[in-house]
């Protein structure tokens, strides 16, 4: 990247959140945009279903904030699901405007919108693009619009490996390579007006998730860091479906197959889900999950897993390989078809409700630093995201907070020292993250997934310490790579998620407690806070 001693606004993220943001502070000042890998490599593009929008008007509007309500389970910050859908549909326009094209009715590209129906949506309110490649279509039409502004740069291949705190405010941001070959490059620290947080979620703290190898939770970590508030980090959303084959990724199988009439059956052929919701395979995604591990016995605490599959054989009036194109191709290189077969599945973290905490303008409890997207919490999801609305809450939240980032208008402020200069790792030590991180992994997926209890939670604690003392070593000795940073950022996610999880003793959305599995509005109809000062950890419920 150009080496730059400072930049109006510093956006972390290529996404959908930091991408809008970036267009949106670029009619006001020079942004320049970081992204851990190449443009496009984020969860906005592998985003499957569709954008979830209410486009007919106010009674449109009122049954979308209706359905954002329950899929929460009770403490979506109302405030924030109003904004939400109020201007969705202005920010999906304007989308539309920059050149997404979304899927329509005829093959001449100018008839009525389609839109399909997920889970806990009362009504079909997603457009989707090119069958199943919503998130594609957007990241491309706003990566090609944002290209062309010329006050926008990015840098690709580039991570924040620090921020710079000054009284209470971010002043300053160290950037570095983050390409492999690199690990020795020279960090450059830039001086901001402000900083947006908008890099996504932290899929990879599991072993099991549908989420690409770059969501680490980098941001998230260098926030908390920092001295940010985290909020509702309990509350981790698992995807009831993804393809469950031997040594295959945990390949995203949309809730949209549902929505076009999918089943769910277990090993004996039932269709199970009338034991577990009125509203069956479309029911909120935490129900859904739990009944596919009921039916499974895959929790990690009993033996081997039974199959469970998606079951659309019976579907007719629709080209099931037209419909879904993405999906059907990646299955036909496992020998599957969606007409044909029944798909293996089980369910894999997906999305984190929590994050940086935020207001309604993005702004966190530090001056000059800013979050939107999944990397941030404004309580707009509650304990468990309604379907779709992911996408939409980054067109929205991320013009949100560039305003906010625009209104405040920070000064600079001079960095009185030089970013360090790390050591590169050997061989053996790179060895030895990778191990530390496929433990953590792998204990986080077995003591905090979807059943949880007080035990196994505090077996995730010790297997969390033991990566962060073994990491610890390595930083005071000044070592550093992207891995490590990676590394890091995974240990202090799982820190947050454990100790939250612990703190609330109720099931709610998607924090599920085997010992205590019923919902304690009393006491937890409230959103959890962390903040990691000096070595105590403290976890606080507040009413929003």
């Amino acid at each position: 990247m150009e080496k730059s001693s400072q930049v109006d606004y510093l956006v972390m993220g290529a996404g959908v959140a930091g991408l809008r943001a970036a267009i949106e502070l670029a009619r006001h000042g020079e942004v320049l945009v970081v992204t851990k890998e190449s443009l496009g490599e984020s969860n906005t593009h592998y985003a499957q279903g569709g954008i979830a929008v209410a486009m007919e008007g106010d009674a449109d509007e009122s049954l979308h904030l209706d359905d954002t309500l329950k899929a929460g389970d009770g403490i979506v910050y109302r405030p924030a699901a109003e904004a939400l859908v109020a201007e969705g549909p202005q920010r999906v326009a304007e989308l539309m405007e920059w050149g997404a094209v979304f899927d329509r009715e005829g093959n001449t590209g100018d008839g009525a919108l389609l839109r399909t129906r997920e889970g806990a949506h009362s009504l079909p309110r997603i457009l989707h693009a090119n069958g199943d490649a919503t998130g594609a279509e957007i990241s491309r039409s706003l990566v090609a619009f944002a290209r062309a502004h010329p006050r926008i740069r990015f840098a690709e291949w580039t991570m924040v490996s620090g921020l710079v705190v000054a009284d209470g405010r971010i002043i300053a941001a160290d950037v570095a390579s983050a390409a492999a070959a690199a690990a020795d490059s020279t960090p450059d620290r830039i001086l901001v007006r402000s900083l947006l947080i908008a890099s996504g979620g932290a899929g990879q703290v599991y072993a099991e998730t549908t989420n690409p190898a770059v969501a680490t939770g980098d941001g998230i970590a260098l926030a908390a860091q920092a001295g940010a508030e985290l909020a509702d980090m309990e509350f981790y959303q698992f995807h009831p479906t993804a393809l469950s084959l031997p040594g295959v990724p945990r390949f995203l199988l949309s809730e949209a197959l549902r929505g076009e009439g999918a089943y769910l059956r277990n090993e004996s052929g039932e269709r199970f889900m009338d034991r577990y919701h009125p509203q069956l395979e479309l029911a909120p995604r935490d129900v859904v999950a739990r009944a596919i591990a009921a039916e499974g016995k895959a929790a990690a605490i009993s033996g081997g897993p039974r199959a469970v599959y998606l079951d659309m054989r019976h579907v007719t009036g629709i080209d099931l390989h037209r419909r879904f194109p993405g999906i059907s191709a990646f299955l036909a290189r496992h020998g599957l078809d969606l007409a044909r077969d029944l798909i293996p599945v089980r369910p894999a973290a997906h999305y984190l409700m929590g994050g940086i905490r935020t207001d309604l303008e993005g702004r966190s409890n530090l001056r000059g630093l800013y979050a939107a997207g999944e990397a941030a919490c404004t309580g707009v999801h509650g304990a468990n995201r309604l379907a779709s609305n992911s996408l939409l809450e980054g067109l929205v939240f991320g013009a949100r907070a560039a305003r906010s980032m625009l209104a405040d208008g920070l000064p600079f402020v001079d960095a009185d020292t030089p970013a360090a200069v790390p050591i590169p790792l050997s061989a053996d030590e790179e060895q030895r993250v990778e191990k530390l991180i496929a433990d953590l992994r792998t204990a986080m997926w077995d003591y905090a997934g979807l059943l949880r209890q007080h035990s196994l939670l505090l077996e995730g604690l010790a297997s969390q310490q033991e990566c962060a003392d073994g990491l610890r070593k390595l930083v005071r000795e000044g070592k550093g790579s992207r891995r490590l940073s990676e590394a890091r950022a995974l240990s202090s996610v799982a820190h947050a998620i454990l100790h939250a999880a612990l703190a609330r003793t109720e099931s709610r959305g998607a924090h599920f407690r085997n010992d205590f599995s019923q919902r304690d509005d009393e006491q937890f109809r409230k959103h959890s806070i962390f903040n990691r000062g000096g070595s105590a950890n403290k976890v606080v419920f507040e009413e929003w």
